[in-house]
């Protein structure tokens, strides 16, 4: 599964939730600045934290130098209905 984060870098603290634009695109707040890859990083490592999951089931698939973001998330099939879940409600804020 796909979704789209809209970063913000250089945050005071570390947070997923909430909704960016009209394409619903989840908001990933991380206190690492865009430098050398860092907050990419650090937004794998939030994302995979708020969802339950290990980092390495989160990649960075598209907008690797852009604050808008894809990542695809690798679950079995049996986890995919809890990840969805998930990511609903983090969306919802």
């Amino acid at each position: 599964m796909r979704i789209a984060v809209r970063v913000r870098p250089g945050a005071s603290r570390t947070r997923v939730g909430g909704s960016y634009g009209t394409d619903a695109q989840l908001v990933v707040a991380v206190q690492a600045p865009p430098v050398d890859g860092a907050a990419n990083d650090s937004v794998i490592k939030a994302v995979a934290d708020a969802l339950g999951l290990k980092p390495r089931q989160v990649r960075l698939v598209s907008g690797t130098t852009g604050r808008s973001k894809v990542l695809a998330i690798d679950v079995p099939d049996e986890d995919a209905a809890r990840v969805r879940a998930a990511i609903d409600a983090l969306l919802a804020g």
